[in-house]
């Protein structure tokens, strides 16, 4: 049976259009950070290494290596943690060249370093990318957080962080990072953005 996140992972991918409290485990990513506005060419073409890697892991079996603990699954959406430069921060509007990113895949537990250098020769042979050796393999772990499903423009999300935000407080909790977490559910080139769904999550603590 195929491992699938929509299915078996609901609860950290297809949250309620309403903020939720929930515990997020640790979790292994491919990782590429950088600086400036999503909308650049340069954004689009690290997605595409990210994800190059994320199905160089998926079709491993079929290259003639199997790792140990493999199974059949859906590659992850991509995601991203989003911060402002102190120059953005003083400003009273969203500059998005200010933006600072941390976009990322994540892999199945059973991915270990051996699998990843694997993964990097397997891209290596098809092309070479001047952004392949930039991505980073790391674990993360995002604990109680915060989180609930956008639907529509990113450009409209500060209307759901103010929901999150209102939960957050009523419910005496605290965001411990201004930085946040954004799980694209949808493909923007293919979805129209009144029906983009997005998870939005912050990490919190108790007070």
């Amino acid at each position: 049976m195929k491992f699938e996140w929509r299915k078996q992972e609901k609860n950290l991918y297809l949250p309620k259009e309403k903020p939720d409290l929930i515990t997020v485990p640790q979790q292994k990513f491919f990782m590429l950070s950088g600086k400036g506005n999503p909308n650049d060419e340069e954004f689009s073409e690290k997605i595409g290494v990210l994800y190059s890697l994320a199905y160089a892991v998926r079709m491993m079996p079929k290259q003639g290596y199997t790792p140990d603990g493999y199974f059949e699954y859906t590659v992850y959406p991509l995601e991203g943690i989003w911060d402002l430069t102190e120059e953005g921060k003083q400003s009273n509007i969203l500059n998005k060249d200010e933006l600072l990113y941390n976009i990322m895949i994540r892999q199945p537990d059973f991915v270990t370093q051996e699998v990843v250098n694997k993964a990097f020769e397997n891209v290596r042979k098809k092309k070479t990318h001047p952004l392949l050796d930039d991505v980073t393999f790391e674990t993360m772990e995002d604990g109680l957080s915060v989180q609930m499903m956008h639907i529509g423009s990113y450009d409209d999300e500060p209307q759901s962080f103010e929901q999150m935000k209102k939960f957050i407080k009523e419910n005496n909790l605290e965001i411990t990072t201004l930085k946040h977490r954004e799980i694209y559910i949808s493909d923007a080139r293919k979805t129209e953005k009144s029906k983009l769904k997005t998870v939005l999550r912050y990490m919190v603590s108790h007070r």
